[in-house]
Parts: structure tokens; sequence; C-alpha cells
């Protein structure tokens, strides 16, 4: 690379809203550190295109530290590019070279509409954990929290499930447009905790049911979705929300 940094080509999906057909636009951008993040690269180029007098790109994006899984994006036909384990806001150019052509979509399912351009709407997801309800156990403060015994294995499990940032990567990487990884690891986090043990059948079918009415797909454990999970969420939360959800039933809650 150059020591002025690397000049790259950028096909990027613009569409105005959810009613209007969308279309890629090309756009060239010069002098690109490879210690940028891609957000980075993106607010270079928006730059750009406002001192030219046109629509900069929207898309989302929040606290840049890989953690609140707004920057949702399709890189090169990968949910949030290249590497893994890694979010949009913290994957960097240095892991393209000079002279790229990078391609940029936005997630592609039914339950997430396209906003404008690379903004989805993801509230479904807010709905589903809305309808999971609250936790009504009083545990106090922390040291009261902690003083409830718990398995360390169910203690470790439970918070791999609760990493869960809720960036619809799974949603976007399954051919199907399935929640089921999503879903899982937040029934999980609660279904392995004693707090979560009185409203635990009542909230597997309340979230279940939610994600069917939201338009979400089936799952057929191809295991796309823990393969792009920025956060290595485990197809075992899967296993277990089926559990829960036959054995909510069976008992009938």
């Amino acid at each position: 690379m150059s020591t002025t940094g690397m000049n790259l080509t950028l096909k990027i999906w613009r569409q105005k809203n959810g009613n209007e057909r969308g279309r890629f636009e090309t756009y060239p951008v010069s002098g690109i550190s490879e210690d940028m993040s891609f957000l980075e690269m993106f607010d270079v180029l928006n730059e750009q295109l406002i001192t030219e007098g046109k629509d900069p790109i929207a898309f989302d994006h929040d606290c840049r530290e890989g953690i609140c899984g707004m920057c949702s994006m399709y890189i090169n036909g990968q949910p949030h590019g290249p590497n893994d384990r890694v979010t949009t806001c913290q994957l960097h150019m240095r892991s393209f070279k000079n002279g790229d052509t990078i391609v940029v979509e936005p997630w592609r399912a039914a339950a997430f509409p396209v906003i404008k351009d690379l903004a989805v709407d993801r509230s479904s997801f807010d709905r589903i954990i809305a309808a999971g309800g609250f936790v009504s156990v009083n545990t106090g403060n922390a040291q009261d929290a902690n003083s409830l015994p718990i398995a360390k294995e169910n203690a470790d499990e439970a918070f791999a499930a609760a990493a869960c940032i809720g960036c619809g990567a799974c949603v976007a990487a399954c051919k199907n447009s399935s929640a089921m990884l999503f879903v899982s690891a937040k029934v999980s986090q609660l279904a392995l905790l004693p707090q979560g043990e009185p409203e635990r059948r009542e909230r597997v079918i309340n979230m279940v049911n939610k994600m069917d009415e939201e338009g979400f797909g089936n799952c057929t454990n191809t295991g796309a979705c823990a393969e792009e999970c920025p956060k290595g969420i485990s197809l075992e939360n899967i296993a277990r929300l089926n559990r829960e959800f036959l054995l909510a039933n069976v008992s009938g809650k």
C-alpha cells in the first residue's frame, strides 16, 4: 500500500425508502488509511458526497465499540464483512487491499424492512424481547443476587447467551431468515438462571409465537447463523430453545 492510502471502489445499495426500488451506485474513494474502521471510511465517503451536494448514505451506528449491534450490513456478501466474530464498526480497512471493489448491502429479510439505503427496521427484535415479559423475582442489590446458588456451568452458559447484541447477522446469514439463534439466546440466558424460573414456560411460548408472527423463517440447522454471529452464540442455544418450547407446551406453561 502506498503512503497516501488506499484507493477503493464502493458499490453501495441506495434506496430512498421501503416503498421504492433500490439500486447499486458506484463511488470511488481515495486516501483511505488501513487503520480506519469500516464506518470511518463511510464517514469519509459521506463527507465527500455532502461536499458534492449529494445525499449521504444512511447507515445505522451507535457505540462503534462492537456492543450495540447497530452497524448491520452485508460486506462482499457476508454479514459484518470478512473477519470472524467482528462487528462492522470493528472491521478495519487493513482487511482490504488497495484497488479492491467492495459491495455493501443492507440486511435482506422480510422482517427487517429497509428504511433507507443500508438502514433497516429491526424493531421486530424489540417486540420479541417485549413478548418475553419481565423477571418477577426481586433479587435486590448485587450482594443479594450473588448469594443465590447457581452452578458455574449454568452461569457460564447464561453469560455466553447474554452476549448476544441483537445485530441480526444470524437472520441475514440464514437462507430462511430465521431468528432462532437470537431468540434462543434471549430465552437461554434466563432459562439457565433461577431468577428466570417463575415465567420460564410462558416466556418461551410468547417469544416463539411473536417470532413467527413477525415473519421470520424456520430454522433448518445449517449453522450459518452461528458462523456469522460476531459474539459466537452457540447453536446449543437453539437445541435448548426447542426443549424449553416442547416442555412448556406439554406442561401447559
